[in-house]
């Protein structure tokens, strides 16, 4: 058990008030009992003649490095020390530095320009890595395309199983629900101006042409893209991927452009999928809220939307695909040095699939809009 510490201050040797008084330490200095005195003698404010610590019984690094902090501020001598104390006050002096905590701050036009030029060498060289990842994809494209039999179709076929099939249940239910949304907001706002009757028109349009794509391809980034980042990560981390190219086999063609083409495939299965389950979610709310049969609506549906709402839809959805599969196998291939890269490289492939996605959705509504189909 552990005694507490304590000090007190005697008269100097000489009984000379001017020379100060002696800093005597007594009991136990370690870190878990010089805490209760750290902050007293620290703020001491007479002059000191020497400190003693002939009445310690027990000292650690904490309780040295205190001790000869207290003497270095005052200029004074330390005595009494038994051997094993003065060999760790000789020790912690010995890794004493002057040098300041926090480096010097520079002047703003000197650390802004500095700033500035880290972050625009930053995006040169992800530009740059990811031009080399391209170059690299589209190296393997060619040789899949000279040598057919090269293609992986069972991963293909195994991707797309979990990217399309696995996800059916949440996309229905997430785009059912959003169907409820669409209907049952539009026809409170609608029905302000009389215009009521005009749900099934919203529904439908904003959910062939906008919401059920979108809304797909943020669920496949965070489901399938993260996945993509963290299972290409964990392989690059456990040196799979090297093996796999000492012994011939290139991670291009097995491990990145089998999980492309599935996200790329399966968008557009998916995305009218997620449009039909919002068709169907509105349909319902409106025979349950708005006394419009469930049939009446659908039929209405076929009526109201312009076909090539479903084309905007199906041709916007490959697109979204192929940029979620980028993203999350480019930042797979990034992963090294730690684990902790898996996490930082997945959460970049989703943040980065989303907003390109979106970016990309805003573009298609302007050029849509130019070619008539508005």
């Amino acid at each position: 058990m552990h005694l507490g510490a304590g000090y007190s201050l005697e008269n100097g040797a000489d009984g000379d008030a001017e020379l100060g008084d002696r800093l005597v330490f007594s009991g136990s200095l370690m870190v878990s009992t010089i805490g209760a005195i750290d902050q007293d003698v620290r703020t001491l404010d007479g002059p000191l003649s020497s400190i003693d610590v002939s009445g310690v019984e027990e000292m650690d690094t904490v309780g040295a490095w205190t001790v000869l902090s207290i003497s270095r501020e005052h200029n004074v001598e330390i005595f009494g020390a038994d051997d094993r104390a003065s060999r760790l006050i000789e020790a912690v002096s010995s890794a004493h530095s002057d040098a300041d905590v926090l480096p010097e701050r520079t002047h703003i036009f000197e650390r802004v320009p500095l700033a500035v030029g880290k972050q625009l060498s930053g995006w040169m060289s992800g530009l740059l890595t990811f031009l080399s990842f391209l170059g690299g994809l589209i190296v393997a494209i060619g040789s899949v395309i000279r040598h057919p039999r090269r293609f992986r179709m069972k991963a293909l076929i195994r991707q797309m199983e979990l990217v399309g099939v696995s996800s059916l249940g949440i996309i229905g239910l997430m785009s059912f629900l959003i169907g409820i949304v669409i209907s049952q907001q539009g026809a409170v706002q609608l029905a302000q101006f009389g215009a009521e009757a005009l749900t099934v028109n919203l529904t439908g349009r904003i959910s062939l042409r906008e919401l059920g794509v979108l809304m797909t391809a943020i669920m496949v980034a965070g489901r399938s893209g993260s996945a993509f980042a963290a299972q290409i990560g964990t392989m690059k981390l456990t040196e799979e991927v090297d093996a796999m190219r000492t012994i011939g086999i290139s991670p291009m063609e097995a491990l990145v452009l089998p999980r492309i083409l599935a996200a790329t495939f399966m968008m557009p299965l998916l995305g009218a999928y997620a449009a039909g389950m919002a068709i169907v979610g509105g349909a319902f709310i409106a025979d349950v809220s708005l006394g419009i049969p469930f049939m009446t609506f659908l039929s209405r549906i076929q009526e109201v939307v312009p076909t090539y709402d479903l084309w905007v839809g199906l041709l916007k959805a490959p697109v979204f695909g192929l940029i979620i599969g980028l993203a999350g196998c480019y930042q797979g291939m990034q992963v090294k040095d730690n684990s902790e890269q898996v996490g930082k490289r997945t959460t970049a492939a989703v943040v980065q699939a989303i907003f390109m996605v979106i970016v990309l959705d805003a573009f298609f509504a302007v050029f849509f809009t130019e070619l008539g189909w508005a």
